[in-house]
This record gives C-alpha cells, structure tokens and sequence, in this order.
C-alpha cells in the first residue's frame, strides 16, 4: 500500500527551519517562522516561566489527566486575559472556554466544530492570511473565501475594499479576522475601523472568529485586546482562538485556548459540550503543564507584573529591530516600497510584510544563506544588531540585481 504513496512538499514555513538547521553557513539567518530571539539570537525562557514552573514542581501532586476541555483555572485566566477582570460577558457566564494544544488546535477544534453543526457555512479569510489557516479548515472541509486586506502599493490596510469584499458575507458565514499583529503583513485596523467591523459583521448576522496569537506584541496586553472587545459589545456570539506561545515563549509547550462567546450561559455551556466532543475525537485531553505556568503567572500579581515587564522588553526590542531595519536600508538607498521604508516601523508584531518577491527571497537564500517565507513575509524578532548588517546589505544586492541599468 505505502508504494504508491509520493512525497509531501515540505511545509511552506518548518520546511524553511529545516533548510535553514542543515545550512553549515556560518552567518545563516533565519528570519522565517515566528519565534522570537533575543539580541544575542537565542529563544530565551522567561523569568517569570522559570519562576511559575518552581512553584509548579514544588506543589505538584500528580500527573493525571486533565478535563477533555483543560482546567477551569487557566479557563478563568484566560477568560480575564481577553475580555478582561469586570467583563459583563465573565459576569454572565456567556464564555466557555477549553484548553488546545495550541492556537492550531484551537482553530481546528472550532473547525470541527462548525463543520458538524453549521457544515454549509462558508469561512472568509483576510487576502492574504497565514498560510495554515488553509490547511486546517481545507482539511476539516469547509468552504474557503476571501475579502480584501492588504494594500501592496501604500504598505497599508486596504479597508475600503475589505468593507466591500464582507458586504458579500451570507448570514451565517463564519469571518476569520486577526486580532492584533496581523499575519503575514503586521497591519491592524484601528479602534474605530474594528467599530464598523463589528457593524457590519452584526447586520451581515455573521460569526466572527478571532485568531488572536500575539496579545501584547503591538502595543500592551490590554490595548490589544481592543479589537476582540470592541466585537464583543457589537455581536451576540463569536469565537477566539488564542495562543501563547509568543507573548509567554512557551512554543514547544504548545499551550492555547478556544474561547466561545454566547447570548446566554446555558448556550455557551452547550457549545462548549460540543466542543468537548470534538477535543476527544482529536486528542482526548490537553497538555498541563504549559497552561499551569500561564494560570500561575496570570493569577499571582508579582509575576503578572513580571510578565508583562518581560513582555514589554521583547515588543520594544522587535521595534527596534524594525527601525534598524528602516534606516539600514535607507542608508543604502534601497526602497522597499515607492513611499519609503517607513512602512516596516509602523507595522505590528513579530512580521513584515516587506515587498520581497519570491525570485528575490530564493536569490537571499542560495546567496546568502538568508531564509524568508516565499511571500514576502519576514520575522523581525530574528533581527539582531550583529546581523542587521549583513542583512541589510543582501537585501540591497537581491533587490538592485532586479533594476535595469
């Protein structure tokens, strides 16, 4: 049976980190999945985790299972995290949430999810979108569109004609929208473009999902969480998939969270039994011990204070990046974009859109040893000021060999 079986394309972004750990290059750069790095080029484990997980071995009375949908502490963390302490929606019991290995588990739960129970809805993505959303919701069988987001000529959100492109949403059609640090071109709408989204998502009597992986990367934890309010007081339900994995660096402990929003508590309650069917149908029960560090930290305030301190210093150090970046390639007369460079400082998050084209983002990785994703999409949080240099100077001579003499 297995004969007839060929291979797989390599995954358009852990194929890269593959590529990139078998380079023997000795200034490799590895700019393409969105892990953070410190100035030195290292993944750091915070100190607050170090902290949590001490407590954690010091108490720890057993290695049972969890809940199939997690433990009811990281549930109440979570829930204050997003919506925040005196939410209406946390006083009226409208959110349930289960725990996901991961934001990708989160997404595909809810998949499962709405396949079951809603299977001729169709879920519009942002143009464009992170590639995996995809791959799990083709998987999980749902019909895919997409509306307008990005404007490649200003370097800028496109929002008139992402307005135009959900005027087409049926009732009952799920949006995916991000909720902060957009992925791949680092562009939010503001607070009052999120007003007239939740509008129109309201009168389109559509289902908003929220995959919201970088709270605190932008601005603050609490500023970036104004999107996913802002809908919560436009919309009667909605779904938010969360991760962790960045603002705590807990990637390989891989620790998320499916959070539905309902009109009632008892309709939250019996989404949230659904849900639990489809967890144990995927992977029974969730990992423990990322999401006891997070309920530890989230629910002691020295190490909330910590965390968001630590968290903090990384969102100042990937804006520092993005202003080296800028200026370094300013200094070499090299334009991203007909506007300028500017660009690259005002978006947010861990990514930037920077207008390479594939050619020259496969010329900066057979040269140079320098590994992007094929659209474009760089990983600023692997910028450091001893490559800033080296890469500054193969993006001019990448973009440069493409201009006619």
């Amino acid at each position: 049976m297995f004969e007839s079986i060929s291979m797989a394309p390599p995954d358009a972004i852990f194929g890269l980190i593959e590529a990139f750990r078998n380079d023997p290059h000795p200034e490799k750069i590895n700019l393409s999945a969105g892990v953070y790095a410190d100035e030195h080029g290292r993944t750091p484990v915070l100190a607050v985790v170090k902290e949590a997980e001490r407590r954690i071995r010091e108490t720890e009375q057993s290695k049972s299972y969890l809940p199939i949908h997690g433990s009811a502490e990281y549930a109440g963390a979570i829930q204050r995290l997003l919506f925040g302490e005196d939410h209406e929606i946390i006083a009226n019991k409208r959110a349930a949430t289960a725990q996901a290995p991961g934001g990708t588990g989160a997404l595909r739960v809810a998949g499962d999810f709405l396949k079951k129970h809603f299977g001729d809805t169709t879920i519009w993505f942002s143009d464009p979108t992170w590639v995996n959303h995809f791959q799990v919701y083709e998987a999980v069988g749902l019909a895919i569109a997409t509306y307008p987001y990005f404007d490649a000529e200003r370097n800028a959100l496109a929002f008139d004609a992402m307005i135009a492109g959900l005027e087409k949403v049926r009732p009952g059609d799920v949006v995916l929208l991000h909720g902060r640090c957009h992925n791949p071109s680092g562009v939010d709408p503001t607070p009052a473009q999120w007003e007239k989204l939740g509008d129109l998502l309201a009168a389109r009597q559509a289902l908003p999902l929220v995959d919201f992986a970088y709270q605190g990367f932008a601005t603050g934890v609490e500023e970036d969480a104004v999107g996913v309010r802002i809908l919560c007081g436009k919309v009667p339900e909605l779904v938010i998939c969360s991760s962790y994995s960045k603002n705590f660096g807990l990637y390989n402990e891989r620790v998320g969270a499916l959070t539905v929003v309902a009109g009632s508590g008892e309709a939250a309650q019996a989404v949230l039994s659904q849900v639990k069917k489809c967890a144990r149908a995927n992977y029974s029960n969730p990992p423990a011990h990322g999401a006891a560090i997070i309920t530890t930290i989230l629910n002691d305030a020295e190490l909330r204070q910590g965390w968001e301190e630590e968290l903090r210093k990384m969102r100042e150090r990937i804006h520092d990046m993005r202003k080296l970046l800028a200026a370094g390639l300013d200094r070499r007369g090299m334009k991203l974009s007909p506007a300028g460079n500017e660009f690259i400082v005002h978006q947010n998050g861990m990514f930037s859109f920077s207008g390479l084209n594939k050619a020259q983002v496969e010329k900066l990785r057979e040269k140079y040893s320098i590994y992007i994703v094929g659209s474009g999409r760089i990983n600023v949080g692997g910028i450091t000021p001893g490559n800033i240099d080296r890469l500054c100077d193969a993006i001019a001579s990448v973009v440069v060999a493409e201009i006619p003499a």
